[in-house]
């Protein structure tokens, strides 16, 4: 799902490269998408033309694996965005493993994301490891972004944030990422499946809608 994204059409070539056969489901949604199928995907895949929210078992029998990229991306920070990430991320999510576990599909991958962590990871000299609250308008205003220690106010350093941290998502983009993750652990439970959920963090690449904090934010990060 979402196979004609910059990551689904990428997964999609590897796949078919490595001698699978790989259907390629897409809504081409126009935040994303021109309207019509990408130049760059991979013409040896099958494309479905479908939103995830609408997936009917014809759509997944006789598949050994679902990679479900498919959601709504940004970084949610317009409460009013939140029915559309409810909408595509969870309820889409839903609605692919119910059609998963009546044909009988049991292996998922499903594209999970850092933002589940909240902040990243952050020790301070005197207070140890630490979890910044959030950033205040006025250092942001005055263009201070790294949080200081919640205790003492001091320059934290930043640390590895391991995956068994606790998950602090605090927008709604993160909220519905984090959703997403606890049906799939019910589906696998239920129907014997398997599912493994990546949580990547900033992903660039050619190919990438240049709308999305990610694309903005590798090209700070360079310079």
């Amino acid at each position: 799902t979402g196979g004609a994204g910059f990551i689904g059409s990428a997964i999609a070539t590897a796949a078919l490269d490595a001698g699978h056969e790989v259907t390629v489901l897409d809504a081409l949604l126009p935040t994303v998408h021109a309207g019509d199928w990408p130049t760059y995907l991979d013409d040896r895949a099958e494309r479905v033309l479908a939103d995830v929210r609408e997936v009917t078992d014809a759509d997944v029998t006789g598949f050994d694996v679902v990679v479900h990229q498919a959601a709504k991306v940004g970084l949610g920070v317009d409460l009013n965005d939140l029915p559309e990430y409810v909408s595509h991320n969870e309820y889409g999510t839903a609605v692919l493993l119910a059609a998963m576990a009546r044909t009988g599909v049991q292996r998922l991958v499903l594209a999970s994301s850092m933002v589940v962590y909240g902040e990243g990871g952050y020790t301070c000299a005197t207070h140890g490891s630490v979890r910044p609250g959030p950033r205040s308008i006025d250092d942001l205003d005055a263009g201070r972004f790294e949080p200081p220690c919640p205790s003492c106010g001091e320059p934290l350093t930043l640390a590895i944030v391991p995956e068994d941290s606790p998950l602090d998502p605090r927008n709604a983009h993160a909220a519905s990422k984090t959703a997403q993750e606890h049906p799939a652990t019910s589906w696998a439970r239920g129907a014997s499946g398997t599912a493994v959920a990546p949580r990547a963090a900033n992903a660039y690449r050619p190919r990438m809608p240049p709308a999305t904090p990610s694309a903005r934010a590798a090209p700070q990060v360079s310079t």
